[in-house]
């Protein structure tokens, strides 16, 4: 989202990001390719901003393929965000590693501690949540005909 509104002058932002959000808001995958669908039509008042958001049309469906229960924790990289900021809160203490391997270490030190942190305190989905999405991606539309999908919405 950053980088649509990045496209968009400072008085206007808060009218797009409502507009992309309203893309995730429809319970089904035909309606939000139909919410996309509208939103892209910025592109007489912003067309960077519908530039973009076509470029990223192929992801943004990719998310209504799953279960509507997960979309939430799909759509976030706020956990890989929090991950990138902690290693590099670590590697900038060190400053100069002497070699190859002394990054290696720290780096896998501090991704085998979230590893254990995510397996036993933190739960962003459960097995069963996981299951019944991987279930409904498998059995939902086939990948060849997605990009397909994509030429529809953008044309």
């Amino acid at each position: 989202m950053r980088n649509v509104l990045a496209k968009v002058p400072k008085p206007a932002q808060d009218l797009v990001a409502t507009l992309i959000r309203s893309v995730f808001a429809p319970p089904a995958a035909d309606e939000v390719r139909a919410q996309l669908g509208r939103v892209v039509k910025l592109r007489p008042r912003f067309p960077k901003a519908a530039k973009a958001l076509e470029d990223a049309a192929e992801d943004i469906l990719a998310l209504s393929t799953f279960s509507k229960a997960v979309w939430r924790q799909i759509r976030s990289s706020n956990p890989q965000e929090r991950l990138n900021r902690e290693i590099r809160r670590r590697t900038d203490v060190v400053g100069i590693f002497p070699n190859r391997a002394a990054i290696i270490r720290l780096v896998g030190a501090v991704l085998a501690e979230q590893t254990d942190e995510w397996a036993v305190s933190r739960t962003c989905m459960t097995q069963e949540s996981l299951a019944q999405a991987t279930a409904r991606r498998t059995s939902s539309t086939p990948a060849k005909e997605e990009p397909a999908l994509v030429a529809q919405l953008v044309a």
